[in-house]
């Protein structure tokens, strides 16, 4: 096949596939019925490195875990910083998620960006290249990052045994699904495929808000 024809092929195939996508969330109808999702919200918080928390609140000091959260490993710390944006605009009280990470970064939502005066990128964790400069204030000193300011990209965490179960690819965004009379759907929703992770959409406070999201409820996905 000639490359002209391929690209055809191509077209023909996407046209294919929205159309049918169209007709399925018109009818109500998913590729996977179950609402077995759960559904997690997270509030502002930041990630240190070990040379950025021996900086912060001393050499060789260690997060103080008040909870494990749902990622295998994870927790929240009883310790919180003291965010300052380029344009003096304070938050105060973010709370460090620990282990110690491979990068710096701290996951605001809209309002915070309104707060700090800053404009920030939808991102994944870790993805803080080019993203907004940030200043971090703990008892022992601070830290001036050029980058690592991000507004989290909504995304899905699962396994590969969970991936080859709902047929989707790592990267691959998706539309999804809320249970309840209040249900919404949420379109770009990222998955994250890895052997570390555990089953569960994450959420920002803001976008759980604005979805009357309350307690434990579950989602599905839509259509690929």
């Amino acid at each position: 096949m000639d490359e002209k024809n391929r690209e055809k092929n191509q077209i023909l195939t996407e046209i294919i596939t929205e159309t049918v996508y169209k007709y399925l969330a018109d009818a109500g109808l998913t590729l996977d019925q179950d609402f077995n999702i759960p559904v997690e919200v997270s509030n502002r918080h930041v990630h240190l490195t070990r040379e950025a928390l021996d900086a912060l609140f001393g050499q060789n000091y260690q997060l103080t875990k008040v909870r494990d959260i749902s990622q295998p490993g994870e927790f929240a710390s009883d310790e919180k910083v003291t965010l300052v944006s380029s344009k003096m605009r304070v938050i105060e009280g973010v709370r460090i998620v620990g282990p110690v990470r491979a990068y710096n970064q701290a996951e605001l939502t809209v309002t915070d960006s309104f707060i700090l005066g800053l404009s920030l990128p939808t991102r994944l964790s870790g993805d803080v290249t080019g993203s907004q400069p940030i200043t971090m204030v703990g008892p022992k000193g601070a830290i001036n990052l050029p980058e690592g300011a991000i507004r989290a990209a909504r995304h899905i965490h699962m396994t590969p045994e969970d991936a080859e179960k709902y047929q989707v690819k790592n990267n691959q965004r998706v539309k999804v699904e809320t249970e309840g009379e209040n249900g919404v759907i949420f379109k770009d929703v990222i998955i994250r495929v890895s052997n570390k992770c555990k089953l569960a959409f994450h959420i920002d406070i803001e976008e759980a808000n604005a979805a009357n999201i309350q307690g434990t409820i579950y989602c599905r996905i839509l259509y690929k």
